[in-house]
């Protein structure tokens, strides 16, 4: 063999030995200039069939792609940073995750699951965090509402978010202040009109109904994420079921005599024994939420992810990965949780130490599972009606907001066989 030959199979070997093979994106808080288009990254290789894993506790919940040039340059176009791993590296890395004395884990992530956003078609005065961050992420979605629900169209995804939506047919307990204002009137119309349609003779009556679909497609294995109001009302929808709890201004009749005494709380997917509020003038569904219970100030709202073990409890460690363990506080019409009203089977995930309300809370119901996040809009404090949607381009590292994306790629997980 000549000289020349020689060398350029040295080189030839040179390159294959040091040639990277997986991509890292880090998600501490010092490396990643984009924690939530990362997530975005994560779901786009998961619809390429690209494999995927998520690093839990590594790194504030790293993940580990393929190394693919294609994955390179989404990551360079999308501004996610991200660092080339060769095979022994990748190893040590898996190999100090491994370790009994680490509380750390490696899921392997398997396909990208089909999201559906449950919102109205018209232009609402409000923004959903949980659009804005999805599409900020790049991660698509479908928006469906009533007539896809009651038509069995959950069948067709994985995860379902439910909208700053009011199931107990009351229009968000907005007559107070807005009874007079154009979007109110037009809505209250709109809602009326699209029961009638689908069959019902009250607003209540079909919310209802959507409500007991969404019950059964988490029951039958779907994964529900709901926020702020729609997570109390959804409950308190399902335990008054049969029971008309509306007055004459939402409903054009009477609300049933007594009806507090006929909650029917074992229906309800997380909150027991709670008391509904029956001032409709009163911005509030029930004693669940504790908006006005609540005395804290801007700079000291905050609340703490829990911390699990992440080799015996994934499902919750997956759902608290962060690059912090305190989260900024934010208010909406259901801000956080009262403890004492949260069923004993639910997993509270974070919690503000001030007064110990829950903010963030997890559960099973049948075959699926469902979390529940007080607050409106993780980036904007006091959320108000009419108010400008957030820009996340000011916000692409947020806690707050990653929770929400920790949710969406859950169900990606690979299901592993339980520890028995």
């Amino acid at each position: 063999m000549s000289f020349s030959n020689s060398l350029y199979v040295l080189v030839l070997f040179i390159s294959f030995s040091v040639r990277a093979s997986f991509i890292l994106l880090p998600m501490d808080e010092t490396t990643q200039q984009n924690h939530l288009k990362a997530y975005g990254i994560t779901y786009w290789c998961l619809d390429k069939n690209y494999k995927a894993s998520w690093l839990l506790n590594y790194r504030g919940g790293s993940f580990l792609l393929p190394d693919a040039e294609e994955i390179r340059k989404e990551c360079q176009i999308r501004g996610v940073s991200f660092e080339i791993l060769s095979d022994s590296e990748e190893a040590k890395i898996l190999d100090e995750i491994s370790s009994p004395s680490q509380n750390m884990e490696t899921v392997v992530l398997e396909k990208a699951p089909k999201i559906a956003v449950y919102t109205p078609k018209g232009k609402q005065p409000w923004d959903d965090a949980v659009t804005l961050v999805l599409t900020y992420a790049e991660i698509p979605f479908t928006p469906i509402y009533d007539e896809e629900v009651l038509s069995d169209q959950l069948l067709l995804y994985d995860w379902l978010h439910l909208h700053h939506e009011d199931f107990t047919g009351q229009y968000g307990k907005f007559y107070s202040a807005y009874k007079n204002a154009p979007w109110y009137i037009e809505q209250k119309k709109d809602a009326e009109a699209l029961a009638t349609r689908l069959g019902y003779s009250k607003v209540s009556q079909e919310k209802g109904a959507v409500a007991k679909k969404i019950r059964d497609f988490v029951i039958g294995g779907g994964f529900m994420f709901a926020m702020c109001s729609a997570t109390d009302s959804f409950d308190i929808a399902l335990a008054a079921d049969g029971v008309d709890i509306c007055e004459a201004m939402f409903d054009g009749d009477a609300s049933d005599a007594n009806y507090q005494s006929k909650m029917n709380y074992s229906n309800s997917f997380a909150f027991k024994d709670f008391t509904l509020e029956r001032r409709p003038e009163q911005y509030e569904f029930s004693d669940i939420d504790m908006t006005s219970k609540r005395r804290i100030l801007m700079d000291k709202d905050y609340f703490t992810l829990m911390e699990f073990s992440a080799k015996w409890d994934p499902i919750p460690s997956m759902l608290c990965q962060n690059h912090t363990q305190l989260v900024k506080g934010f208010m909406g019409q259901t801000t956080s949780f009262d403890a004492s009203l949260i069923k004993s089977n639910i997993l509270v995930m974070g919690t503000c130490e001030l007064n110990g309300e829950a903010r963030y809370i997890h559960g099973e119901k049948g075959k699926g599972m469902f979390t529940f996040y007080g607050g409106h809009d993780p980036e904007d404090f006091q959320h108000q009606v009419g108010d400008a949607p957030t820009v996340l381009d000011l916000h692409p590292n947020s806690p707050g907001y990653r929770l929400i994306l920790n949710n969406v790629l859950f169900p990606a997980a690979k299901k592993k066989k339980q520890k028995t």
